[in-house]
């Protein structure tokens, strides 16, 4: 499949690119991408939450009533379950939520979630660029420029460009990100992928 290759006024450079068939023209499998999102979104989890159980309650250890003849269950003492304030049973803890994906699993999720967007016409491949200094106004031209506005998208880059990357910061609905970090959920969550042409080569490498 070949794309042209714009530069960031929108014009055609008269040159093209070809997406490789064994990335960009795969069938694409979505129990794969389930996967792959679904730990993305479990390692965004903090894993924090915590309620205190019986022992960690702080309260006295006194018996409150007699072992028989009460009419009811044994319940102990004030820190019991079945009372206000008492413990709680099975609470939350702490706990890491994220689980093991093999590389090769994941690896075919990104390659899928990249040809639905070759299947979509979403992915538009621009000369490499930066800017001198960040300003949220140079990356807002180039949107319009290449006639994205109004979409969410997301600009994959060759490596870290802190004055493009500081540029999207202000912007609702576009992203940067290094080709290096690229991701299924990152690449679904968005209506136009704008590849640089560096950028490409190390997604291609990374995907190998």
């Amino acid at each position: 499949m070949e794309v042209s290759v714009l530069n960031i006024k929108g014009q055609d450079t008269g040159r093209k690119v070809v997406l490789d068939d064994a990335i960009y023209g795969i069938e694409p499998n979505d129990h794969a991408i389930y996967l792959d999102v679904r730990l993305f979104l479990a390692n965004q989890r903090q894993g924090t939450a915590k309620a205190k159980e019986r022992s960690e309650v702080s309260g006295s250890t006194r018996k409150l009533g007699r072992q028989k003849g009460g009419g009811g269950a044994r319940r102990g003492d004030i820190n019991s379950p079945v009372l206000i304030g008492g413990g709680r049973v099975f609470g939350p803890q702490p706990r890491d939520y994220g689980f093991k994906l093999n590389k090769k699993v994941r690896r075919l999720a990104r390659k899928s979630a990249l040809a639905y967007k070759a299947q979509e016409n979403a992915i538009v491949v621009v000369e490499d660029f930066t800017f001198d200094a960040p300003k949220t106004k140079s990356l807002v031209e180039v949107i319009n420029n290449l006639k994205i506005d109004g979409k969410k998208s997301l600009f994959v880059l060759p490596g870290t460009d802190k004055a493009v990357y500081l540029s999207a910061r202000n912007l609702e609905k576009a992203k940067v990100m290094a080709a290096s970090a690229l991701n299924t959920y990152k690449v679904l969550d968005a209506d136009v992928l704008v590849l640089t042409e560096s950028a490409l080569g190390v997604v291609g490498e990374n995907l190998k």
